[in-house]
Order: C-alpha cells, then sequence, then structure tokens
C-alpha cells in the first residue's frame, strides 16, 4: 500500500492527488480554496485562488493559477487526464474572508466576497455541484482534502476543526 503523503498546494497555485494522498492550502485570508474531486476514482485537484478574474492581470502572460476563470477550467481539464470522470466532479470551497472588515464598503476591498462570487459563478456554469463550503466570515483558514474520504478539513484560529 503506498504511504499517504500531503501535496502543499501555495497561494496562486493548484495540484492534483490520488487516493491516499491528501492535499493542503494554509493562509486562505481573503482567497478561495476550490476542491473539484471524483468520489469513485479517488481524484481530487485544489487550486488557491488569489483573484476573481484574469482581466485584472497587469502583463502577460498571466499567472493562470492566481484567478478563479483560469485556475478552475485548468482543475477540470487536469482532473479529466488524470483519469476523474468529468460528469462526476463535484466541489468543496472555502475561504473569502473579509480579512479588512472596516473598510467593506470598498469594492477594491470586498476581494474576499468577489471571490466567492466568481468561483460559485464558475462552477455552476461547469454543472459542478458544490457539496459543501465555509466561506466568509473574518477569519482565515488552512484546508486540507482527502480524496479518499472526500472529506475537507478546515482549521481556523480559535475555532474547532470543522470537516464538510
Amino acid at each position: 500500500m503506498k504511504d499517504k503523503h500531503i501535496i502543499k498546494v501555495g497561494i496562486s497555485s493548484a495540484a492534483i492527488a490520488h487516493s491516499p494522498d491528501l492535499l493542503r492550502t494554509t493562509g486562505l485570508g481573503s482567497c478561495v480554496g476550490v476542491v473539484l474531486y471524483d468520489e469513485a476514482n479517488e481524484r481530487a485537484g485544489l487550486a488557491h485562488i488569489l483573484l476573481p478574474d484574469s482581466s485584472l492581470a497587469k502583463s502577460e502572460p498571466i499567472h493562470i493559477f492566481k484567478y478563479a476563470d483560469s485556475s478552475i477550467p485548468w482543475l477540470i481539464d487536469r482532473l479529466t487526464a488524470a483519469g476523474a470522470n468529468r460528469n462526476a466532479l463535484k466541489a468543496k470551497i472555502a475561504g473569502g474572508a473579509q480579512m479588512f472588515p472596516s473598510f467593506s464598503g470598498s469594492d477594491t476591498i470586498r476581494i474576499g466576497e468577489r471571490n466567492i462570487e466568481a468561483v460559485s459563478h464558475l462552477l455552476k456554469k461547469a454543472a459542478i455541484t458544490v457539496t459543501g463550503s465555509d466561506v466568509g466570515g473574518v477569519t482565515g483558514r488552512t484546508i486540507e482534502f482527502n480524496p479518499q474520504t472526500q472529506q475537507l478539513r478546515i482549521r481556523k484560529i480559535n475555532e474547532p476543526v470543522i470537516y464538510i
């Protein structure tokens, strides 16, 4: 039996895993962690999305994992290439906190909310059901996904660990 490894996904990064490996990302403040998974094939992908839309890019070429509109299609393509069933993909999302609540009126500062909206819209457009989410609030998160159990472990400072 293969040993379990933790695949760490940094900010503006993404990775694919197969059971028994786990996917983990830390530092989800206003960023959103998107997990796509195929339960039957025990494959999953995780993207740590920084911004909602690549049209915000100031230079070419864009860094695809930085944006929701480019990283989600990448995850779908790579998971399918790795043996996942495109029609069986489901999603779990976490993050999108309002890290500066006193500035919540500014659209520029509402990045967490805008990230959540973009991710939700893109997943709906791709016909991928969101089976669990822990989004918003004012606290950052660390998440870890297990492709074998399909559980997303969510840890926040000074709060109990939750699983979705």
